[in-house]
């Protein structure tokens, strides 16, 4: 009853991250950094969604991967059917298949890693998962290769200098993912210090560490 609870816990946090998510993703960031102006690489979006993989990690280690399958199977449904309510179908596939595959993934490299150093499950699994949701989103949004899930952005797909500054140039959404993704690695840092501070407390269940 106790674990059922718990889940459900874990179930609500993740719909939360994600509704929060696809809310501020639609706010850029304010201010200049290094010349750069912030609000044409990030939104507010970008620091709270890299939270769904601290809760995933949190679920997987406490109840396992099938557990925390599930988790992200409630998240990838609020997900889409959140995006698809706000958002045009293009940006609503890429964001489900990110989320869903990102997710997946960081599920399988951290039960690879649960029985090494206690920082490098939640590190290297977000960070990978990350990569690849970040791929995804983009490309599946921006990218002229995907036009077949909708029209492209003029906008995304214009050359411009990297990240706003660098000599070389490429489309927008490039210099959009590689600051997304800056985001997500500094993001995924930072979530060591809760899961560091929630480990004591959230123990694995009995048989857990065997699925590894």
């Amino acid at each position: 009853m106790l674990a059922n609870r718990i889940t459900l816990l874990y179930v609500l946090l993740m719909t939360a991250v994600v509704v929060a998510s696809n809310v501020l993703v639609q706010y850029p960031l304010s201010g200049v950094l290094l010349g750069i102006n912030l609000g044409d690489l990030l939104t507010y979006g970008a620091f709270t969604y890299p939270v769904a993989f601290l809760i995933t990690d949190l679920t997987n280690r406490q109840f396992g991967p099938r557990v925390a399958r599930r988790v992200v199977a409630a998240g990838f449904v609020v997900a889409v059917a959140f995006s698809f309510a706000v958002a045009s179908p293009r940006i609503a596939i890429a964001s489900g298949s990110a989320f869903l595959f990102g997710q997946l993934l960081d599920i399988s490299v951290f039960n690879t890693l649960r029985r090494q150093a206690w920082w490098r499950a939640p590190l290297i699994a977000s960070l990978i998962g990350s990569l690849l949701d970040t791929i995804l989103f983009f490309s599946f949004a921006f990218a002229p290769a995907f036009s077949v899930f909708g029209p492209n952005d003029a906008f995304a797909i214009e050359w411009a200098p990297i990240l706003g500054v660098l000599a070389a140039e490429a489309p927008r959404w490039i210099s959009w993912a590689l600051g997304d993704f800056s985001v997500k690695v500094l993001v995924g840092f930072v979530m060591l210090l809760p899961y560091g501070a929630l480990m004591s407390k959230l123990k694995p269940m009995p048989g857990v560490e065997k699925l590894a």
